[in-house]
């Protein structure tokens, strides 16, 4: 997702240089753009007034954070649309304030295809005043930025859209395996069912792929389960709402990360559902 934000800012005249940790990728992007391929984080950091990180986890964006906060530039921005904890993202702000440098977290939503086109939906937390200094840069990789709240809000937001994508993935893949049994025309049935009260958007790209084990392209199983594993430690800090959804999703993925699909689609689901 990361290479495809990278390249909408290019579009938007808005990108200077790249970091990766697989420097492979890196040089993709800045061979496409012309970008600067920067040897460090803290290199990037120190000629960038606004800085956007794309990682996988917690201990990620914290390393990444400090690497960055060693030589940006006072009154920089720091934007991260990796999908953590919101105590991580309120951690990494104090990193940075101590530096006299802003943070957003901004975690998206959209999958790999709407980082592609730059139609994201971003979901903010922290100052509103320090997200009008980014926003004309954010609206580049995403089609709508809405601030939630404080430091932290964002990636609470960003649970919310996880659990609720756990959901639609246990209904959609339920519902297509008793399909596939009453012996159905699949392909005409997820054409039909898109079309009514039941469509939604991962029956509109997932519905036929994972109909024949084309779980290639999307969000990883293993990052989904991740992301959950999120979302039941930080609400078990508060002891308010069980997550029953939450507790079956995470027994199954781990089922089938023991089978070796971890890295594919989250619709990989489906294996265990099919007649």
């Amino acid at each position: 997702m990361g290479s495809g934000m990278a390249l909408n800012l290019h579009k938007a005249g808005r990108l200077h240089g790249v970091w990766n940790r697989t420097r492979g990728k890196a040089e993709r992007v800045a061979g496409q753009t012309g970008a600067i391929l920067f040897e460090s984080p803290a290199g990037l950091a120190s000629e960038c007034e606004l800085v956007i990180l794309c990682v996988s986890r917690d201990a990620d964006v914290l390393e990444m954070v400090a690497q960055v906060a060693s030589t940006a530039k006072t009154g920089a921005i720091v934007v991260d649309t990796s999908t953590v904890s919101s105590a991580t993202a309120q951690r990494a702000a104090g990193i940075l304030a101590e530096k006299d440098v802003d943070f957003l977290d901004c975690p998206v939503s959209g999958g790999v295809e709407g980082a592609k086109s730059g139609t994201l939906a971003m979901m903010a937390g922290g100052a509103g005043e320090v997200l009008a200094r980014a926003e004309d840069t954010l609206y580049s990789i995403a089609a709508t930025i809405t601030l939630v709240g404080p430091t932290g809000s964002g990636q609470a937001c960003k649970a919310v859209n996880q659990i609720m994508c756990a959901g639609i993935n246990q209904a959609v893949t339920e519902a297509l395996s008793f399909g596939e049994a009453m012996g159905l025309d699949m392909n005409k049935v997820v054409d039909v069912v898109a079309k009514g009260a039941a469509g939604n958007w991962f029956l509109d790209h997932r519905g036929k792929t994972m109909l024949v084990d084309d779980n290639g392209t999307g969000f990883k199983l293993n990052l989904h389960h991740k992301d959950l594993t999120i979302c039941k430690d930080m609400i078990r800090e508060l002891d308010k709402v069980s997550l029953p959804l939450v507790d079956t999703t995470l027994k199954q993925y781990e089922e089938l990360m023991e089978q070796g699909y971890g890295d594919e689609d989250i619709s990989a689901l489906y294996r265990l559902k099919r007649p």
